[in-house]
């Protein structure tokens, strides 16, 4: 099998294969100027409607939140996110960021047991050229992942291929959080 040269690294003498994910799907919403965008914050947005379901805010803390995100990456993708409309993790509170990292442990222990994956992905995007989608409001990705969970079709077809409905999702999930 030949692999694209962005597929392999050279560790120390050996040649490793290494799984690229791609997703060109975001480069409609990452590319889009600012001035195109709706104006606003998501993120500040949708807990103030007070309508969790629909929201799809899994988890309410004091100063953070969990939500699961609506363009994913990945069945159960959830998004940690302080309450606090900050664009950089040294400018978010102390204890929202402790919080965060709180609920980030939460949301890994409740996706473990609903969902079951081999593993995860944690971090944030911090700017667009980070590739925060939304970069002037903080937040948390937590992306569930499978053993084989990529395949062709968002490669070739522009096309995510998710095997459950975010409603369903979100009501196997939200059992996991606290009240």
């Amino acid at each position: 099998m030949v692999l694209p040269p962005q597929a392999l690294a050279l560790t120390r003498t050996r040649l490793v294969h290494r799984d690229i994910i791609w997703a060109p799907w975001r480069m409609r919403y990452v590319g889009t100027p600012d001035e195109e965008r709706p104006p606003g914050c998501v993120f500040c947005e949708l807990p103030a409607q007070e309508d969790d379901p629909a929201a799809y805010i899994l988890h309410r803390g004091r100063l953070a939140y969990v939500m699961m995100n609506l363009h994913p990456y990945n069945n159960g993708h959830l998004m940690i996110v302080p309450y606090s409309h900050v664009a950089s993790l040294p400018a978010v509170e102390a204890d929202a960021a402790a919080e965060m990292i709180e609920l980030t442990r939460l949301s890994q222990q409740v996706v473990q047991e609903a969902m079951r994956p081999h593993g995860f992905n944690i971090g944030m995007n911090q700017g667009r050229a980070a590739g925060a989608g939304i970069d002037q409001h903080l937040h948390m990705h937590l992306v569930p992942r499978w053993v084989g969970d990529t395949n062709f079709m968002p490669v070739l077809g522009d096309t995510r291929v998710m095997p459950q409905h975010l409603d369903e999702t979100f009501d196997l999930l939200r059992k996991g959080f606290p009240g």
